[in-house]
């Protein structure tokens, strides 16, 4: 009796070695700070993995761009250096071309228009022609990246306003030349390099949502917020490849249960956390403008004309959503 105990518990030790040894750490990165949206949704995301899978796979967060710039981070994605990222679809674009249906200016109406887009067959579409191009990563489910306005250090009220500006995007072609044809300068650049470019006045303004132009301090050198709303952008979450081969089929459809789960979750810290950001940058001085819309969409036509013709039944799927 004592004998077979002794036993028993000496290989409690090699069941428990067993269990660490199939574990799998994924490491998850976010260029965006602790406590955003996007990072508390995948902080959730990961615990409900964690107990879905028995301790199968563990998480490791990393926010605030610890471990480089999101074109850095999709790089250590694509060798399985880093297994999850949430990504901006400027940095996808350039190589699956077929996301820049989302990229393009004025595409969605409004964010309602954009959610009920990629909760729908279009936005799994998009998610699979990721996942079966040659980027190395499987893209899982969305992000609600919120609606980009222009803000500035001279007020723009009407198109003309921003005639000569220098304006940071994202290093995109698409981005760029929207700018350009709004009358801007377009002009690419990390994120962690826009605080000192305005403080500087290497630019006058650039263009994002209210809680990416609070986090990074934008408001302190931009007292301007013009609600042009001409990007509206969806973001995936996606796993490395190298990583997703290594998941059983059962633990695979669990992780895209638990990205589907993240992508409703984010959504509504988000609406929170975007009119807590509102609030906050009025307190601080920053004007919200509310511009008429169409001459900025106007403007825009031979952007959409330029990049649309490959998906003009995209497009079509896409306007038809209501």
């Amino acid at each position: 009796m004592n004998f077979k105990r002794t036993l028993l518990i000496a290989a409690l030790p090699l069941a428990f070695l067993a269990q660490a040894a199939h574990a799998l750490e994924i490491k998850f990165a976010d260029i965006h700070p602790a406590g955003y949206p996007t990072v508390v949704a995948e902080e959730n995301m990961g615990k409900a993995l964690t107990k879905d899978t028995n301790g199968e796979l563990t998480f490791k967060y990393f926010p605030g761009g610890v471990l480089g710039s999101e074109k850095e981070v999709v790089e250590q994605a694509q060798v399985g250096a880093i297994q999850m990222t949430r990504v901006s679809l400027g940095i996808v674009g350039p190589v699956v071309p077929d996301v820049n249906v989302f990229n393009m200016p004025f595409i969605f109406r409004d964010t309602q228009h954009m959610r009920n887009v990629i909760d729908g067959p279009v936005g799994d579409e998009i998610l699979d022609r990721i996942t079966n191009s040659e980027f190395g990563l499987v893209a899982l489910a969305w992000m609600d990246g919120g609606t980009r306005n222009l803000y500035t250090k001279k007020p723009v009220r009407k198109l003309e306003d921003l005639k000569g500006m220098k304006i940071r995007v994202q290093g995109n072609p698409m981005f760029i030349e929207t700018i350009n044809a709004m009358g801007g300068n377009g002009i690419a650049m990390d994120t962690g390099e826009i605080f000192s470019a305005l403080q500087t006045g290497v630019i006058d303004g650039a263009e994002n949502n209210p809680p990416t132009m609070l986090e990074h301090n934008h408001y302190q050198n931009a007292k301007f917020y013009s609600l042009t709303g001409h990007l509206i952008l969806p973001e995936p979450i996606v796993m490395s490849k190298i990583t997703w081969e290594k998941l059983t089929p059962t633990q695979q459809d669990l992780v895209k249960k638990a990205a589907k789960a993240a992508q409703l979750d984010e959504r509504a810290l988000w609406d929170k956390k975007s009119a807590a950001s509102e609030e906050k940058l009025k307190a601080a001085g920053v004007e919200f403008i509310t511009v008429d819309k169409k001459p900025f969409y106007d403007a825009t036509a031979p952007v959409r004309a330029k990049y649309g013709a490959p998906y003009a039944d995209l497009i079509k799927k896409i306007e038809a959503v209501q």
